[in-house]
């Protein structure tokens, strides 16, 4: 269900501008006394929260280009585009990089929102199963927002209050990345306890989120056993939290379909409107072929600005239904079906490029408000039940290696990709080491160009020699620049470093 847009719930969106920018922009500072007198105050702080997730520094183009680019499965197509894209993809990245910097500053007021409804809930005088499961909501998005700023910059500023204080804001110092992480385990552990097992739509976090999340998290930072005691226990509450795998891969990318599924755990939901950068979803025209027809809905085409490698598209065995899905490999131009291999003679002005493009974000992405599909109904899926088998399954294989359980749950994720057909085959008997090869191979076809690629390439260390080099000569993009001490993480934004010299020294390398 659409119950819950997030578009243009910004009564708070100015609530408090992110960070050490307090000091020279106290625009829009909120003043919340006498505001929160019932749970309905508290719902619409936290809404503030989701408002800034769709803006365009968030999840509309600023966070998730970069987290595509720097995977080693799409590259920059369009070489024309901004240098500040092409910088990510290259590992050329300068702490003044324009992605980072907007980024930064838009996560920090997701934070602010929910610090807000925190600490307004405080003076909300009701029984606490009344409004703790609203003020929970506020504790899932804070860590939300945290998980991902930990995971792309290490140490980082910890806010988990209002700033009332403008002068407090140029003496804020970085907290340790594993203290961040406790924080984060902590929120959404009173996520969990305070949520309800169900939501009327999945783009509000019931219980199964922050039980999810909790999951992920214990991965990253490499605790398995409660990595896989977290996913287990919302694989065995399925039927309580209301969760399945789509019957249908392509129906989780289709936003007439989506919101009918079990599978999606937390989205994003976007509803075909914008207002200015509010809303504004870029995904259609950044990963969509230039001047491609097909799509009424993307008019115009897209921009190919991230683009799969070639070694992508031929790696990817055919006989898996996701790739079906996952690519469009022929384009329509004046009326006529193209096979990729002319798509740069054929549109654009030769600014496309001849490989296969994302078909996720395009195929199926509803009434669009502006050209190239930049305001799209996509669902936007943050986590879902196919990631949590595989959570489930490679925290298992670390702590009791060759489990038939953890074989189970791959072979469950692996049944859809046949399609009917006999490929991929089930898994079996496969020792620790292989078990955790293939199972993080098969993360990267199931969530191939869902944004995760880049964060298991982080949490892994895929890039170093003895773990993969993703980045090397033999791997799906070679990437000389890539520099395994210093290009794990991003830059800290030059601009704050300025404001604030407690935050020095910035990130090793830069």
């Amino acid at each position: 269900m659409k119950t819950y847009k997030y578009i243009f719930l910004l009564l708070m969106s100015l609530s408090i501008i992110g960070c050490s920018n307090l000091e020279e922009e106290p625009i829009g500072l909120l003043a919340p006394d006498g505001f929160f007198n019932t749970p309905k105050d508290i719902q619409t702080a936290v809404n503030a929260a989701y408002g800034h997730m769709t803006h365009e520094k968030f999840w509309g183009r600023k966070m998730s280009l970069p987290l595509m680019l720097r995977s080693d499965m799409v590259a920059i197509g369009d070489l024309t585009t901004s240098s500040r894209r092409v910088e990510h993809d290259e590992f050329t990245v300068a702490a003044d990089n324009g992605m980072v910097e907007g980024y930064w500053l838009r996560v920090y007021q997701i934070i602010a929102a929910s610090n807000q409804a925190i600490a307004g809930a405080e003076d909300v005088n009701v029984d606490e199963n009344v409004k703790n499961p609203v003020t929970a909501q506020a504790y899932f998005t804070r860590a939300f927002a945290y998980f991902h700023l930990v995971r792309q910059f290490g140490d980082i500023p910890y806010i988990d209050k209002p700033v009332t204080d403008l002068t407090t804001t140029s003496s804020l110092s970085k907290t340790a990345a594993a203290d961040v992480y406790k924080n984060i385990i902590a929120d959404l552990q009173f996520a969990k306890k305070w949520l309800p097992n169900t939501q009327a739509g999945r783009s509000l976090p019931a219980k199964s989120a922050a039980h999810s999340y909790l999951a992920l998290v214990y991965l990253t930072i490499g605790d398995y056993d409660n990595a896989y005691k977290e996913a287990k226990g919302v694989i065995d509450n399925e039927g309580i939290y209301n969760l399945g795998l789509e019957a249908d891969f392509q129906d989780l990318f289709n936003s007439s379909k989506v919101d009918a599924s079990k599978e999606p755990i937390f989205v994003l939901d976007f509803i075909g409107a914008s207002d200015g950068d509010d809303g504004r979803d870029y995904q259609a025209a950044l990963t969509g072929l230039r001047d491609d027809e097909q799509y009424p809905n993307v008019s115009g085409g897209g921009w190919s600005v991230a683009v799969p490698t070639l070694a992508v598209y031929n790696t990817w065995d055919d006989r898996d239904y996701r790739k079906a899905v996952s690519f469009d490999n022929t384009a329509v131009f004046n009326g006529a079906v193209k096979p990729y291999t002319v798509f740069k003679e054929n549109g654009g002005s030769g600014r496309g490029v001849n490989r296969p493009h994302i078909a996720k974000y395009t195929r199926f992405n509803g009434t669009s408000a502006t050209g190239n599909g930049r305001a799209s109904n996509n669902n936007y899926i943050m986590m879902r039940y196919a990631e949590v088998l595989l959570i489930a399954a490679e925290a298992l294989n670390e702590i009791s290696p060759g489990s038939a359980e953890a074989h189970g749950y791959v072979n469950r994720v692996r049944a859809r990709a046949r399609n009917g057909a006999a490929f991929p085959a089930d898994v079996s008997g496969l020792n620790q080491d292989d078990f955790r090869t293939m199972v993080l191979e098969e993360r990267k076809w199931e969530l191939a160009f869902e944004f995760k690629r880049w964060y298991d390439i982080t949490r892994r260390k895929m890039a170093n020699p003895e773990n993969g080099d993703v980045f090397g000569t033999s791997g799906l993009e070679y990437r000389p620049n890539f520099d395994v001490n210093r290009d794990y993480l991003y830059p800290l934004p030059a601009d704050e470093l300025a404001r604030n010299t407690n935050l020095m020294p910035n990130n090793s390398g830069y």
